[in-house]
Parts: C-alpha cells; sequence; structure tokens
C-alpha cells in the first residue's frame, strides 16, 4: 500500500472536505447518503453509487492517516 503512503495529505484533506459537503445549494450528498443507510432506505443503485463516490476520499484519508501513525510509531519502536 505504498501508493497510499505517498498520497499528500493536504490535497486528500482538500478533496474530503470538498466531496463532503457537495452540493452546495442542498443536503450534502454524503450525510444524506449516510443517514439513508442508517433508516435502511439506501437501496437505488445511484444512491450507493453516490455514497462510495462522495465516501471514498473520507475512508482514503482515515486510513493514510492511521497509517502514517501506525508506520511512525514502528519507526520509533525500531530504535
Amino acid at each position: 500500500m505504498k501508493w497510499l503512503d505517498s498520497l499528500p495529505l493536504a490535497p486528500l484533506a482538500a478533496i474530503t472536505v470538498l466531496m463532503a459537503v457537495l452540493p452546495f445549494n442542498a443536503t450534502p450528498h454524503l450525510f444524506e447518503k449516510l443517514s439513508m443507510l442508517v433508516d435502511g432506505s439506501l437501496q437505488r443503485p445511484l444512491d450507493i453509487f453516490d455514497l462510495f463516490m462522495h465516501g471514498t476520499p473520507a475512508v482514503l484519508l482515515v486510513v493514510r492517516v492511521i497509517r502514517q501513525f501506525v508506520l511512525a510509531k514502528k519507526e520509533v519502536d525500531k530504535e
């Protein structure tokens, strides 16, 4: 997963925030689709696609940050 470790954090965080709040004029898709998932009404393929499209940057950011701290901790433990 070196490709994930090589992603720069600042652009990934910016993309995550942008995708989380789109569209600007209505309820953001990510929050709408997550509430649909909790309610059990996330059934249409377009809604599932929207959840994956708007949620993927957030998942990548979380995994990237966790890996950064875990790998940094392993490096400190080696020394």
